[in-house]
């Protein structure tokens, strides 16, 4: 083996652990994210319940809390298959049989397009909460009219 190959197999090498290391900052983001958006969730939960005294509505599907989990459970599988990634790039740099493969990108795509989407109407949602001033008003004005 020459110099020259011995210093490209090298920076190929590199470039593998790198590209290994920006997956896994990315499912560590999913992670966290997932994460705040979960725990989020209950915290408006608990001030909408504090506020008007009330249970709020929550769709059993459509939720940030399973929003939240299904990011987790992304994010777990990101660094399960960039794990993989780097093995099989790594064997086949070492073969000298190097072939990119553009597959994994575009299902993660895909998959982020997905959850994207499906927190829209969560995000909409969030701004329908019942006013505590009014429901105050409200029952302060039905208290008076029982009176």
């Amino acid at each position: 083996m020459t110099k020259i190959s011995q210093v490209d197999r090298q920076r190929e090498h590199q470039a593998n652990e790198r590209t290994f290391l920006a997956w896994l900052r990315t499912s560590i983001a999913l992670i966290g994210f997932g994460f705040a958006i979960a725990r989020f969730s209950l915290f408006l939960r608990q001030l909408h319940s504090t506020l008007t005294q009330q249970e709020p509505q929550v769709h059993p599907i459509f939720n940030s809390e399973n929003l939240g989990v299904s990011l987790v459970i992304f994010g777990i599988v990101v660094i399960a298959l960039a794990a993989w990634h780097y093995n099989q790039v790594f064997w086949q740099i070492e073969q000298n049989k190097y072939r990119p493969n553009r597959i994994m990108v575009l299902i993660i795509t895909a998959i982020m397009m997905i959850l994207g989407t499906l927190s829209i109407p969560l995000v909409l949602w969030a701004n329908k909460l019942p006013n505590p001033t009014t429901n105050s008003t409200q029952r302060r004005q039905r208290s008076l009219d029982d009176f």
